[in-house]
């Protein structure tokens, strides 16, 4: 691509027009941002920016788009595809500042928030008015709302109460050009042209830089049962969970976990917790509601389903320690493979009744290429997290064989139906495999729709397009 380097004319200006306050070119400014959560990847931006309004972000890539220099925005920096990297250098956006909630409508059950709000403090604030935002993935502590509309983000309760498309109703979005816009209405239909909102989601911040978003709410559900069951096989567990829907109960949380993971994270986290001989697989599973009465019943109509599927014992978590625990062990899970090999992680889904080949065939095709893994997710929705661990590999086979094995993996989950990310995002890492998935057509629609928005290509390059 014919971007041109930052020079000290461009910084100058940038200082001026946004405040040498928001403009960092010092060494350890550029180092903090020159990686995301993506493996060991590391790209050096050429000037950090931290803009705080809309207008700042608006100078700022008009400045970018005028003068063909490559800018890459990111949030909380705990993404997994490599989207937050600024692979070109140029310009990174850090959208830290932008961290306001600016209004909870308790009325329409809707909230307004800046991009850089936490996650997590975001859920606190509504759950304080009884409401509930469920898109809690498990770096929620961490990772910013905005980062979350940019990657389809997800979690364990997307099961039950969908993903993040179901509960963004507007974004205030800024145009690689500079302008500002809206793109739809704070209401919950919306037929008025094309939903240019939907659009945005999961766009990885290739089309537009998000600067306020209007969420929808729920009520906030006042009692929940957690179940953990262990199996001797990760079959016999992948299978018992659409037996589960099939019996006519929604959970409002179903998570997969390998007894490799448990292990792993036990000892990281030093949790306490038996793990017996002969088990190979658990399902956590959750119910939530207002009716306890009601949640137990369902529990009963589980554990018939559970024992079908030769679940050997099923434990209910009956303190809420003991529940903090267990969420604890599986939102923890990825760090602590992370903590234990070199590894890379992907982030397939299928729908929920090709879990068991798709975890047979992910075994298989570890066997013929040489590397291990462990597997976790959100069996609920079909969404499985495959760490693939180095292992035994030697350097040569890790660096240039192990791609084909991951194409071979990507190749079954879309012949079960599937696609080659659930929430993690295409970014960097995966863009490479997309054409798996995508045809020429497919792939021609999405790079025309960028050069609508985006004709310079300024705007986080390199990323989803192969």
């Amino acid at each position: 691509m014919n971007f041109k380097k930052v020079n000290p004319q461009f910084v100058e200006e940038l200082k001026q027009k946004i405040g040498a306050e928001n403009v960092f070119v010092d060494e350890e400014s550029l180092e903090k941002y020159n990686h995301d959560e993506t493996e060991d990847l590391r790209y050096l931006p050429e000037v950090v920016v931290k803009p705080s309004t809309p207008e700042q972000v608006s100078v700022l890539l008009k400045l970018c788009n005028d003068n063909h220099v490559p800018i890459t925005p990111r949030g909380g920096g705990t993404g997994l595809s490599g989207a937050a990297l600024p692979i070109y250098g140029g310009v990174l956006l850090s959208m830290e500042k932008f961290n306001k909630i600016i209004a909870i409508d308790t009325d329409n059950l809707q909230a307004t928030v800046e991009p850089g709000v936490i996650t997590q403090v975001f859920m606190d604030a509504v759950a304080e008015h009884g409401l509930l935002y469920p898109v809690d993935p498990s770096s929620k502590g961490s990772c910013f709302i905005g980062g979350n509309v940019a990657h389809g983000s997800g979690g364990p309760r997307v099961v039950k109460y969908g993903t993040i498309r179901e509960y963004i109703l507007n974004l205030e979005i800024v145009l690689p050009n500079g302008d500002i816009i809206w793109t739809g209405a704070n209401t919950l239909k919306y037929a008025s042209g094309y939903n240019l909102t939907q659009l945005m989601i999961g766009s990885e911040g290739t089309l537009a830089v998000v600067t306020k978003i209007v969420a929808k709410l729920i009520s906030k559900p006042t009692q929940d049962v957690l179940m953990l069951a262990s199996f001797s096989n990760n079959e016999d567990a992948c299978a018992a969970v659409s037996a589960i829907f099939r019996a006519g109960v929604t959970p409002s949380a179903l998570e997969f976990m390998e007894r490799r993971g448990v292990e792993w994270v036990r000892d990281y986290e030093h949790i306490q917790f038996d793990l017996k001989d002969g088990v190979e697989a658990f399902l956590m599973i959750e119910m939530d509601g207002t009716d306890l009465d009601e949640i137990f019943k369902s529990c009963e109509i589980i554990n018939e389903v559970l024992e079908k599927y030769h679940c050997s014992d099923v434990l209910f978590a009956d303190t809420a320690k003991q529940k903090e625990e267990i969420w604890r062990m599986r939102r923890t899970m990825g760090e602590s493979v992370k903590s234990n090999s070199v590894y890379k992680e992907e982030d397939t889904v299928v729908p929920r009744a090709a879990l068991p080949k798709l975890v047979k065939g992910i075994k298989e095709i570890g066997a013929k290429y040489g590397f291990e893994s462990v597997c976790y997710g959100h069996a609920g929705d079909g969404n499985l997290h495959i760490n693939i661990i180095k292992a035994g590999m030697s350097d040569e086979d890790w660096n240039y064989k192990l791609k084909d094995g991951i194409a071979e993996v990507f190749e079954l989950t879309v012949a079960l139906g599937g696609t080659i990310s659930g929430e993690h995002g295409i970014g960097l890492v995966q863009k490479g495999y997309m054409k798996i998935k995508y045809s020429d057509v497919n792939l021609a629609l999405m790079r025309g729709i960028k050069s609508v928005f985006d004709p310079n290509g300024i705007l986080n390059p390199g990323k989803i397009m192969p």
